[in-house]
């Protein structure tokens, strides 16, 4: 039983005297990229921009900021244009995870989605490129390919203007690119931290038994948007060869005493996800831990610079999780959850 663990550590953006800002930072992702770049690089300065104030006050906790101390938090919204344009100011690179992610109430709030996800982005591409920004990288979802739900719908939008926006950035030359991965361990309103919360009471809901899911770690999601700032020439999608695993096996593995409860799947959600679709097959080349979506426009996919030493896939290829070629079995689940204590909250 294989699972893809690499770290893309020898191939990352140097930050050194740098100022970075996370949209969205104060979330899952965002506190682990701060920690991750903080204890890593002597940076200029690294700016959390979010717009709960509790959150941050939270954060500060932990990465307080003050005299000697390159950490900045910034209250705003990506929503709002004229904000964005004052937090962009100095600005080298900017990591994008801000969005409204639960499927289910964006399902139930869907003006609200759009303002966040795809509006917000508009905002952000905007401010990056008059600000001169140097790069930018979104993160993306694997509901954002063949989207069933209104959450994949706008990140797929979201996806394609940051694409696009590479063709806009003109003499500035700021450049776009996007991160697209899987279900992350320990992240809030996941499948795990929901598990560990209802694992007292005997029983695990389960939506389908034949569910399947991508799985990756906050270091992982971290060291890809790393790699994607080193790699990148503008417009490209990055996706991670991830393990598969059964939901019911992972429930398994969390509580193996507990009963399981099948409550069938819920509004905009998928029995499998997938993260390259047979339509971006003509565009997507595959290296050795990862693979990269190309822009279909322009003739970006057939530039020699973008492609590098990537292997063209065979037409038709899909990256699913149910056809997925690296799996974790309950016993793998198991010691990959004794592995990652910190990020779902069991220590």
């Amino acid at each position: 039983m294989t699972v893809q663990a690499h770290r893309f550590e020898d191939d990352q953006i140097d930050l050194t005297d740098k100022t970075v800002l996370v949209t969205g930072g104060t979330g899952s992702f965002g506190r682990q990229f701060v920690r991750t770049v903080l204890a890593k690089y002597k940076m200029r300065r690294c700016i959390v921009f979010s717009r709960d104030e509790q959150k941050q006050y939270e954060m500060a906790q932990e990465f307080p900021a003050g005299t000697g101390r390159p950490i900045r938090y910034f209250i705003g919204d990506v929503r709002d244009a004229e904000r964005l344009e004052l937090a962009m100011r100095g600005v080298d690179y900017v990591v994008h995870a801000a969005a409204m992610k639960h499927v289910t109430i964006a399902e139930y709030n869907p003006f609200e989605c759009v303002k966040t996800n795809i509006n917000g982005a508009m905002n952000l591409i905007d401010a990056c490129i008059d600000q001169k920004v140097i790069k930018v990288v979104a993160l993306s979802t694997d509901k954002a390919s063949a989207p069933a739900n209104l959450y994949g719908a706008t990140k797929l939008a979201s996806d394609r203007l940051f694409v696009a926006s590479n063709a806009y950035s003109g003499e500035h030359g700021t450049l776009f690119s996007v991160v697209r991965y899987g279900n992350v361990i320990g992240s809030r309103g996941s499948v795990i931290p929901f598990f560990l919360k209802e694992m007292h009471r005997g029983v695990l809901k389960i939506t389908d038994p034949r569910m399947t899911r991508f799985m990756i770690t906050l270091e992982q999601g971290v060291d890809l948007v790393l790699h994607a700032f080193n790699d990148m020439t503008g417009g490209e999608i990055y996706v991670k060869k991830l393990p598969s695993m059964k939901v019911i096996d992972l429930a398994f593995a969390i509580a193996p005493e507990a009963t399981q409860e099948v409550v069938g799947i819920r509004p905009g959600e998928k029995l499998h996800e997938q993260m390259i679709g047979a339509e971006d097959a003509f565009y997507t080349y595959e290296y050795e831990n990862y693979y990269k979506i190309l822009p279909s426009i322009n003739n970006w996919s057939n530039c020699p610079i973008k492609v590098n030493k990537g292997k063209k896939v065979p037409e038709g290829f899909t990256y699913s999780s149910e056809s997925n070629t690296d799996w974790m079995d309950k016993s793998t689940i198991q010691n990959w959850i004794a592995n990652n204590k910190n990020n779902i909250g069991l220590i």
